[in-house]
């Protein structure tokens, strides 16, 4: 077939890829095919989407319509936050978090768990509020909080259907500014941690793990609740704006603004502007979810790892997220903090790392972001069990199974 995700480091292995353009064309793709799944952005860096011998539906053309109600927003299943986002800002509204790429769509988004950033944030799946998705047979089926199994569908892998609506909740916009500091000691982050987490309403530390420092510490503060500072435990203002890498010399033109300049929550939330190329363009990405309270252990854990990991790495981030009940969601549970590492595109040498990895984090129950890259099978989830029961009951055939769902969720 050739096609091939974002990172272009996976070749899809489908048979064939069809472009609905309607949800009723959608149900009609679903009853005809035996193996089928849904591409959003294409953002996953593993085979999480992947349909070997079946079918994809490219969900880019889908047709639905952004509708703003009292206190909420749906949107299709192949809407991409930026594509909506200034609409909803337009309108008095706002999603309360966003991740670092606009880039990415919702429905892939939410499904795999993905997150802002903020000690008081959510990740994104918790602002989902009703959810249309395509089951097996063919229906057309709406899920609300109001329905027992809802917690165990908005995380939902893509084992249950394709998603064709999403409603969120939505709160008053507001104006976003983002200061970055640098050279944070390691000493004062170990020791201040949550005084820096508190610092901002999002909160991104980015390091290669070697260096004698943390490199720079993003704070993006909401205009109305913003307290200057003229350093940040040792930490000194950025004298110019940065991307994340800026220590590999990559300059922050695709970056969102920087030096304090206000701005919509939607144009300072995401670390990337919609009109540029993500992130780096040519890369790989891991990450792994460690309780809040075992942060500091956790980070010690990575750096006695530091010189095996800075030298296949663009640029490390530490984020912290707050805690939901949705089933498979990395934060079940808990609040929790990210470590995300941005690879170099050598795949075969971060494949090797990855164990060591995660063996150093094992000790704190580490799961792995769903669509990156990761070794082990994932664990610590204690609704599994509910969530393969619910999936053997509305796709009792498989039909959206996958060898990377039997591998990481279903046991077979």
């Amino acid at each position: 077939m050739g096609e091939s995700n974002w990172a272009g480091n996976l070749t899809y292995g489908a048979d064939a890829v069809t472009t609905p353009r309607t949800v009723g064309e959608v149900q009609e793709a679903v009853v005809a095919a035996t193996h089928v799944k849904a591409l959003g952005s294409r953002h996953c860096f593993n085979t999480i989407a992947d349909s070997p011998g079946g079918l994809l539906l490219d969900l880019r053309a889908l047709d639905v319509p952004v509708e703003i109600g009292d206190g909420t927003v749906t949107v299709g299943g192949s809407a991409r936050y930026g594509d909506f986002a200034r609409q909803l800002h337009n309108a008095g509204f706002a999603l309360p978090n966003l991740a670092s790429l606009p880039h990415i769509t919702v429905a892939g988004s939410v499904a795999t768990g993905t997150h802002g950033s903020g000690r008081r944030q959510p990740g994104l799946a918790a602002a989902v509020s009703g959810i249309e998705l395509v089951t097996a047979d063919g229906e057309l089926r709406t899920f609300t909080r109001a329905d027992t199994e809802f917690a165990g569908l908005v995380v939902g892998l893509g084992a249950f259907g394709v998603v064709t609506r999403l409603t969120l909740d939505v709160v008053p916009a507001f104006d976003v500014r983002q200061d970055v500091f640098d050279d944070l000691p390691w000493a004062a982050a170990q020791d201040h941690f949550d005084e820096i987490e508190d610092a901002g309403y999002s909160v991104s530390m980015f390091t290669n793990w070697a260096n004698d420092k943390i490199d720079q510490v993003w704070l993006k503060s909401r205009v109305d609740d913003f307290t200057h500072r003229a350093g940040l435990f040792g930490a000194v203002p950025a004298d110019g704006p940065r991307h994340p890498a800026h220590a590999a010399g990559i300059p922050a033109d695709n970056c969102t603004r920087q030096l304090g300049v206000p701005g919509p929550w939607h144009e300072r939330l995401p670390h990337f502007a919609l009109a540029f190329t993500p992130s780096v363009g040519d890369e790989l990405q891991s990450e792994y979810f460690v309780p809040y309270r075992d942060a500091a252990a956790a980070i010690r854990a990575v750096r006695e790892l530091g010189d095996r990991v800075a030298p296949l790495l663009l640029v490390s981030e530490i984020r912290a997220i707050a805690g939901d009940d949705l089933w498979l969601s990395p934060c079940h549970g808990g609040d929790r903090v990210a470590l995300h590492f941005t690879w170099q595109p050598r795949q075969a040498d971060v494949e090797a790392l990855l164990p060591v990895l995660e063996e150093r984090l094992a000790p704190f129950g580490a799961r792995p972001h769903w669509g990156k890259l990761f070794h082990g099978v994932p664990a610590g989830y204690p609704k599994l069990a509910e969530f393969r029961a619910l999936a053997e009951r509305l796709d009792p055939d498989g039909k959206f199974r996958n060898p990377f769902l039997h591998r990481n969720v279903f046991g077979s």
